[in-house]
């Protein structure tokens, strides 16, 4: 099997933690570029690969001055701050190359749209790289949920703590302009990802709380939601927490489903059980080894626009519920 070629949009801590699974898979994948025009940013990468003894590709400020310089690569993950992921989608779509972007997907459902259609016109590959998504456990819960093991979903509870607060202070994820939003709209996007993917249908009403914690983006949230078939959604993310945990738990008329926003571990107890019992799902490296599953034609594009589109809309709902003090009902 010859090796993807792919160019790195955006080479920040997101991207190193992607580089960490792509040198590991030396055999799949040649980087050919990256696109950052930081230079804090291109030193750090560079030191990360050459600790690894990985010769680091050149370094370009835009797409379209790679693409110039040297011609499109077959794909591209883009890694950047949130606010400039549909203009970097739009021009690798554009150029030919596959695509593998970061969550959130865009910043609202307007942009999602687009996105999509794009996606459509240009017919090339577009996954969301969400890991709960893109993780076997979820897709395996969702098969479960699918085949009725729990019975009847009557309920979806999901909650997410983080010290992102602190985390994030003085850096690009609390400017909203830049950001989209705060710790819901950023790890927080992992649980309301995976919440509706699991509930696999749009949401008919919400009512949002947000509490910016003295800063200019949300950091605790607490959302509560019904679906368009009548399930209950409860959401709650701490931002200004400790350490990094989460869990989602699906609430059926003859079982409960547990695993955790990233699709970490998969349980699940029947009526008459005595306790959980884990579930087997395939092992994964990650979202990029997936997103070259799907291109390889392995596995159906778990995550394709139409589910960050389906995010998009709910935090749309979310936002105007928290500005307005109102249940908001889907159009």
């Amino acid at each position: 099997m010859s090796k993807v070629t792919t160019i790195i949009v955006g080479a920040g801590g997101f991207a190193r933690q992607h580089l960490r699974a792509i040198v590991n898979m030396p055999r799949q994948t040649a980087i050919v570029g990256f696109v950052e025009p930081g230079e804090a940013s291109r030193a750090a990468t560079r030191a990360f690969l050459e600790e690894r003894k990985v010769k680091c590709p050149p370094f370009y400020n835009t797409i379209k001055e790679l693409v110039k310089a040297q011609g499109a690569a077959e794909t591209a993950l883009i890694c950047s701050p949130h606010k400039f992921h549909f203009e970097n989608a739009r021009d690798c779509l554009q150029s030919g190359m596959d695509v593998c972007l970061e969550k959130p997907m865009v910043m609202n459902a307007s942009e999602a749209r687009r996105l999509i259609a794009l996606r459509d016109k240009t017919a090339r590959l577009l996954v969301v790289a969400f890991p709960g998504s893109l993780s076997p456990a979820v897709r395996k819960a969702k098969q479960l949920l699918a085949a009725g093991e729990i019975g009847k979903v009557t309920a979806i509870a999901a909650y997410a703590h983080q010290n992102w607060k602190n985390l994030t202070t003085g850096l690009w994820r609390q400017v909203p302009e830049i950001s989209g939003g705060g710790f819901l709209f950023d790890t927080g996007s992992h649980m309301v990802n995976t919440v509706v993917d699991l509930l696999g249908e749009d949401v008919a009403r919400v009512t949002a709380l947000l509490d910016n914690r003295g800063t200019p983006v949300e950091i605790n949230s607490s959302v509560s939601a019904i679906s368009k078939s009548g399930v209950m959604v409860s959401l709650a993310g701490a931002g200004d927490s400790i350490l990094c945990c989460s869990q989602v738990t699906v609430f059926g008329e003859k079982g409960v489903l547990k695993t955790g926003i990233w699709g970490e571990f998969l349980q699940v107890r029947k009526l008459g059980d005595a306790d959980y019992a884990p579930v087997p799902y395939e092992p994964s490296r990650g979202a990029w080894e997936q997103f070259l599953k799907v291109r390889q034609g392995k596995i159906e594009n778990p995550c394709p626009p139409e589910v960050g589109l389906r995010f998009a809309r709910l935090m749309d709902m979310i936002r105007t519920s928290a500005e307005t003090g109102q249940t908001v009902k889907a159009r």
